[in-house]
């Protein structure tokens, strides 16, 4: 999968008191594009590759962005979710985006329908929030509608940079369709306690050369806010190297909110 359009920020962080992340905004455009191709990654993922010459100048800066996607679902009903720019050809104007697969989702059942020449309407990224790739080491937490920032994150950092992966998911699948990376530990969790029990007991890397760590997590919205807690009260991570987003909430559609 290609390398998104990117930024990586060489400064040194801020450590004492001050958010480590560094927010750019971007003029909002709208994109009319074509389905390219489609794919089936794992169990639970399924990629759109789209296209055309509205991607042009397209920018994304931060692995965790996303961009507006519009859509009519079954009922023919406008729809619009958020999706991670995942792997962006700035040569041949294409761009991947991937879906967590499962059952009654509106948006998963409509890429699942996709077929090559299909139109695909995106907006954004509207801005991005720029997370250092040189601190001493990274977690990464989530469900599967964390995965295609992990996969990005993963193929963006430098090599040999401590990694912890906590994924959730039905399928281990999921996490071996990941990249796989020296220094990198893994592990595959059922279920949101599951999750919060590995974040407790998994070894955190260590660097003192290099300064703090950094967690970034995203998922339900009742786990991550408990996550957030383990990683703060509990692992003693500053305020300042946790970022947990809710990509989603039970009964709510369209639901996204950064937790911090």
């Amino acid at each position: 999968m290609s390398t998104p359009t990117s930024a990586p920020d060489r400064a040194n962080p801020e450590t004492s008191g001050h958010s480590v992340i560094r927010r750019v905004r971007h003029e909002l455009v709208l994109r009319d594009l074509a389905v390219v191709s489609t794919e089936r990654i794992s169990d639970g993922l399924h990629a759109i590759k789209v296209g055309g010459p509205a991607l042009a100048r397209f920018t994304s800066l931060s692995f965790d962005d996303h961009v507006k996607l519009f859509f009519d679902d079954a009922k023919g009903q406008a729809q619009r979710r958020d999706y991670t720019p995942v792997g962006f050809d700035e040569n041949r104007n294409e761009l991947t985006l991937i879906f967590a697969v499962h059952d009654g989702g509106a948006a998963s059942d409509w890429a699942l329908r996709l077929q090559p020449g299909d139109a695909v309407k995106i907006g954004g990224p509207r801005g991005s929030m720029i997370i250092p790739e040189n601190l001493g080491w990274y977690l990464l937490a989530g469900d599967l509608t964390a995965w295609p920032a992990m996969e990005r994150r993963l193929q963006e950092l430098p090599e040999g940079t401590p990694t912890v992966v906590i994924l959730q998911s039905k399928d281990a699948s999921d996490l071996a369709a990941l990249p796989q990376r020296p220094n990198m530990v893994a592990r595959h969790v059922r279920t949101g306690s599951d999750m919060l029990q590995a974040a407790r007991e998994l070894p955190l890397p260590s660097d003192e050369a290099s300064g703090n760590g950094f967690a970034w997590c995203a998922g339900e919205a009742g786990t991550m806010a408990k996550l957030r807690e383990v990683l703060i009260n509990e692992r003693g991570l500053p305020r300042t190297h946790v970022k947990a987003s809710a990509y989603w909430k039970p009964g709510a559609e369209g639901f996204h909110e950064t937790l911090s």
